[in-house]
């Protein structure tokens, strides 16, 4: 399965100039069929964009005095994005470089010098990387400017959403900002402090019963025309209306899960991270893993940053999954692993996506990247949570479950003690 990074028309490998007037488009890596604007193909795969824009230029040289845009944010890896390319409809919060730390830190010693261990044992010899600092406190931020970019681009006037919370929050609070009016279906059950911020950006919350499977199809169904419209087939014929995305559409889908533009947003973890450290990969990331919009995201962002010759390899890409609903897992290596203790790891509501929309090409990154899925329990994931809180990174349930998966691969030799890791914590304590 292609991705949207493996382009090769003429327009591969150069950005898009600045002040073109017509957004980007998509391409569906299944049948090569090139589209302005759509939800899905008419084949059902996902789509991607079709030229993702590499910058033809030398990553910036500390050395010489080059550094990125100052106060940019993420905006500032613009030459990597295919939305944004007039500053005038980036829909911005001024998200973006969020810190990357020593995980285990000093540890208080007279001479400053770290002990043998942290809190409970803690010793997880990584970076983390605070995404939990956000405006909404989560990384959804990421693709949530970077989708209502796309929005703003197409002259949307309406857009919709299904997420069990943090997705719903984003997409709201930046819907706001670009005053375009938003709903977003959560289940029935979702937990009230994301209800809460959801509603306090103005967004229409519509709780839906049953699993999260049925949330999205109410919310498909709110597309208008079922879901099947397209704003523009390869020759220019269409219309934008019936899920499209144009001012004819009843809404359109601001998905964390199809919408291209999201994952263009979450990619930007990848620069930060390289740019970070001097433009020097890390061995291995981990990441909590759903849908895989934060894992994709990275594995897209290295594999343009070593294409555009900023870094020099991709790192292992490893992704944890909530115990029990862990289809990536049960793929590589059966039901067993899966479900390892017989329950579901309840805690970890944000990443139990029974059947991911991009299996195949979360699949590809694992193979690609010599990288490998892990499923986590619930007694696992709490009791790494308990750690970092004591550690002072007050986290949400969800995203322990990344650092519990280091400690499992360090445990098992995937990785080795000296292996230099950085872990993203996801969303905020804060959220309840």
């Amino acid at each position: 399965m292609r991705t949207d990074d493996d382009q090769t028309g003429p327009d591969a490998g150069e950005a898009s100039p600045g002040g073109d007037d017509a957004p980007e488009r998509l391409a569906c890596p299944e049948c090569g069929r090139t589209v302005a604007d759509r939800w899905r193909c008419e084949c059902g795969a996902p789509l991607n964009f079709a030229d993702p824009p590499i910058p033809d230029r030398p990553a910036p040289d500390a050395e010489a005095g080059e550094s990125l845009p100052a106060g940019d944010g993420l905006w500032a890896f613009a030459a990597f994005l295919a939305v944004g390319d007039d500053p005038a409809d980036r829909v911005t919060l001024g998200e973006g470089m969020t810190p990357l730390v020593d995980a285990d830190g000093p540890r208080g010693e007279s001479d400053g010098s770290r002990g043998d261990t942290g809190p409970d044992g803690a010793e997880w010899n990584a970076e983390f990387k605070l995404e939990y600092v956000f405006p909404t406190g989560s990384f959804k931020d990421r693709g949530a400017t970077t989708t209502l970019t796309r929005a703003r681009e197409l002259g949307v006037d309406r857009v919709v959403e299904d997420s069990s919370g943090n997705a719903g929050a984003a997409i709201a609070t930046y819907a706001a900002r670009a005053g375009i009016d938003a709903a977003v279906y959560v289940p029935a059950d979702v937990k009230e402090s994301k209800l809460r911020a959801i509603r306090r950006a103005g967004a229409d919350p519509v709780r839906i019963e049953g699993g999260r499977s049925d949330v999205t199809d109410a919310c498909v169904a709110a597309l208008g025309g079922g879901g099947k419209g397209d704003a523009g087939s390869e020759d220019g014929e269409g219309d934008a209306g019936e899920g499209g995305g144009g001012p004819g559409a009843a809404a359109w889908y601001a998905s964390h899960a199809w919408n291209p533009a999201f994952f263009e947003g979450t990619a930007t973890v990848a620069y930060e991270i390289a740019a970070q450290r001097g433009w020097e990969a890390p061995d291995a990331v981990v990441t909590p893993l759903g849908h895989g919009t934060l894992f994709l995201g990275a594995y897209r962002g290295f594999r343009r940053l070593e294409r555009a010759g900023w870094i020099d390899s991709v790192p292992r890409l490893f992704g944890a999954q909530a115990a029990g609903v862990a289809p990536i897992v049960r793929e590589l290596h059966g039901p067993e692993a899966a479900h390892p203790d017989g329950r579901v790891n309840a805690a970890a509501d944000g990443i139990q996506i029974a059947e991911p929309v991009r299996k195949g090409e979360i699949l590809d990154a694992v193979a690609e990247t010599d990288g490998d899925a892990l499923a986590v329990t619930e007694s696992a994931a709490e009791r790494e949570l308990d750690r970092l809180h004591r550690a002072g990174f007050y986290t949400e349930p969800t995203c322990a479950v990344a650092p519990a998966a280091l400690r499992a691969l360090r445990e098992r030799g995937t990785l080795a003690a000296d292996d230099d890791v950085v872990v993203p914590l996801t969303g905020s304590g804060l959220k309840g």
